[in-house]
């Protein structure tokens, strides 16, 4: 098996309980977007998924930095089982310790109105395969296609991130959603340093994610070419805000993403805790 299907499975471990598995060396810090999926993929394994069910938002506060390496306990409750929609809050832990804390959404299809198709997206396939914009020991880098283009400076700063797993994936929704999260975690913040010419790579501030919010569209397909598309509108407090959109090969948008980081500058960071 994959080491992206690994982190992607989780075992039951009890009523309402299952456990995940990290990837990453010891001594670093687990990837957050491993606790976005894992926290989608054990709501999802609480409730009998029909083919008109999917999830409509997730919503993630990171409150501890986890080990990559111990398996992290993920605590389902269901807050709400309706006729249209269901709703699950999901707790991580590790040794104990609550690391993540998520609310998560269900809806069956409703028929209404749809707009979000992108017309002229670029062809990934022209822009050379660069890997993240900086090391990510979190992902498995041999199993995804990863190209990233920068464009524009200051408020203007645009990041247009391509990326596909390389490696077989299941026909399975849920699965392609869970990739999704998985991999689109990766430098999410870096954005709103780069309005100010810093990055996240050159470690000059404390940087990480604080909380995440996605909202889900239309049917994600993580083994062919998505586009996330990423700017950040606003900083101030030490912390950046970034907003994105997941687009894919067809050019429908299949996501809003908003994420809340810390960037606060080490010399304040450091004068400023006891």
């Amino acid at each position: 098996m994959s080491a992206l299907l690994k982190v992607l499975q989780l075992e039951p471990a009890g009523p309402g309980v299952w456990v995940g598995r990290g990837h990453g060396p010891a001594g670093k810090r687990a990837y957050g977007g491993q606790f976005l999926a894992q926290s989608l993929a054990s709501a999802a394994a609480s409730l009998t998924l029909d083919d008109d069910i999917a999830p409509t938002s997730l919503h993630l506060q990171f409150l501890r930095t986890g080990d990559p390496v111990e398996p992290t306990e993920y605590s389902v409750e269901r807050t709400h089982d309706g006729r249209t929609v269901m709703t699950r809050r999901v707790v991580a832990r590790q040794g104990g310790k609550i690391l993540t804390v998520a609310s998560v959404s269900f809806s069956r299809a409703m028929a209404g109105p749809e707009h979000g198709v992108r017309d002229g997206r670029p062809d990934p396939e022209r822009v050379d395969r660069t890997g993240p914009a900086g090391t990510a020991p979190g992902l498995p880098l041999d199993e995804l296609d990863i190209r990233v283009a920068d464009e524009g400076a200051g408020a203007d700063f645009v990041r247009r991130l391509w990326w596909r797993a390389t490696v077989p994936l299941p026909e399975d929704a849920l699965l392609h959603t869970c990739a999704m999260l998985f991999v689109t975690d990766v430098y999410m913040i870096d954005p709103a340093l780069r309005v100010h010419g810093h990055s996240m790579q050159a470690r000059t501030h404390r940087s990480g994610t604080l909380d995440a919010a996605i909202w889900f569209h239309r049917r994600i397909h993580a083994d062919r070419w998505n586009l996330l598309e990423s700017r950040s509108p606003a900083a101030s407090r030490g912390r950046g805000l970034v907003t994105a959109e997941l687009i894919g090969d067809d050019g429908g948008v299949c996501a809003t993403i908003v994420q809340e980081g810390l960037i606060a500058s080490r010399e304040t960071s450091s004068s400023t805790t006891n």
